[in-house]
C-alpha cells in the first residue's frame, strides 16, 4: 500500500497506460480521478473497477485549456486534496514527411501533448506545493530522447514535454515537488492497435511489420507492457521515489540508450 491515502489525477485514464496506471495506483491505497473524452467509456470503467469512492470520472477534452483546468479543480473539491498529477493524455496525430505536415496537424501535436501537460501543471502546482509533498509525472517517450522519419511534430512535442519536466523540477524541487518524464517504448494497448495500421502506412509498411521494426530496436527484442510502465509511475509516485525529480526515465526495452 504505497500510496495509501493519497490522491492521483490522471489525464487519458480510461484505457491503455492510462488505465494501467489508474489500477496500479488503485491496488497501492491512492484514490483517483481519470479524465478522458468519451462518458460512456468512463462510467463502463468506474463499474468495472468497483472501488465506490476511491475512483471518479470527470469528461472533458485535454486540447481545451477550461476542461483541463476544471478536471483539476473537481478533483481538489470532490477529495479535498491532490496528491498526484499524471499528464498521460497525448498521442502522434497527423504523421508525415515534414514537407507535408499542415500548420494544423503541428498545432494539434501541441496542443494534445504540450499544451495539455503545461495547462494541468499550472493548475495542480498551487495545491502541490501548498502540501509540500506532490508528484508530477509526465507521460513522454522514446521519441523525446531521438526521432524517427514523420514523426516530427509527435518527436517536437515529447521533447518540450521533457523540457517542461527539466525546468519544473528545478522550480520545485526545495518544496518537495518531484517532476519525472517516464519515456515508454512500444507498448501495444488497443489504442496502438486502432491507429497502428495508418502509422505503418505513413512509415511505408503493413502493421506487423512495424510491430517487429520496433520490437528488434529493443535490446529485450519485444514491446513493453503497461504493467512495466504503470509499476514505474508508482515508483515516481511514492515515498520510495522521492529522490527522483527532474528525470527522463526510459521504459523501452532498452531502445534509447539513454
Amino acid at each position: 500500500m504505497k500510496l495509501e491515502g493519497k490522491i492521483a489525477a490522471i489525464t487519458g485514464g480510461t484505457a491503455g497506460l492510462g488505465r494501467g496506471i489508474a489500477e496500479a495506483f488503485l491496488a497501492e491505497g491512492a484514490s483517483v480521478a481519470l479524465f478522458a473524452r468519451n462518458s460512456e467509456k468512463g462510467a463502463a470503467l468506474l463499474a468495472e473497477l468497483d472501488v465506490g469512492e476511491r475512483a471518479v470520472f470527470v469528461a472533458g477534452d485535454v486540447m481545451q485549456q477550461s476542461d483541463v483546468e476544471g478536471f483539476i479543480d473537481q478533483v481538489v473539491r470532490h477529495f479535498g486534496g491532490l496528491d498526484i498529477l499524471v499528464n498521460n493524455a497525448g498521442g502522434a496525430g497527423d504523421l508525415q514527411p515534414l514537407v507535408n505536415l499542415s500548420d494544423e496537424a503541428f498545432d494539434e501535436a501541441m496542443k494534445w501533448n504540450v499544451y495539455s501537460t503545461f495547462w494541468a501543471c499550472r493548475r495542480a502546482l498551487p495545491t502541490l506545493l501548498d502540501k509540500g509533498d506532490g508528484r508530477i509525472i509526465n507521460m513522454s517517450s522514446m521519441e523525446g530522447k531521438h526521432g524517427k522519419p514523420v514523426f516530427t511534430a509527435y518527436t517536437a512535442a515529447k521533447h518540450a514535454v521533457n523540457g517542461i519536466t527539466k525546468s519544473l523540477a528545478r522550480e520545485v524541487g526545495e518544496a518537495g515537488v518531484t517532476v519525472n518524464s517516464i519515456c515508454p517504448g512500444l507498448v501495444v494497448t488497443d489504442i496502438i492497435k486502432n491507429n497502428g495500421p495508418e502509422t505503418a502506412k505513413a512509415m511505408g509498411m503493413e502493421f506487423d511489420e512495424m510491430i517487429a521494426l520496433f520490437a528488434s530496436e529493443a535490446a529485450i527484442k519485444r514491446p513493453n507492457t503497461v504493467e512495466e510502465i504503470a509499476a514505474m509511475a508508482v515508483l515516481l509516485a511514492s515515498k520510495e521515489g522521492a529522490g527522483i525529480t527532474g528525470a527522463m526515465l526510459s521504459v523501452d526495452g532498452g531502445t534509447a540508450q539513454f
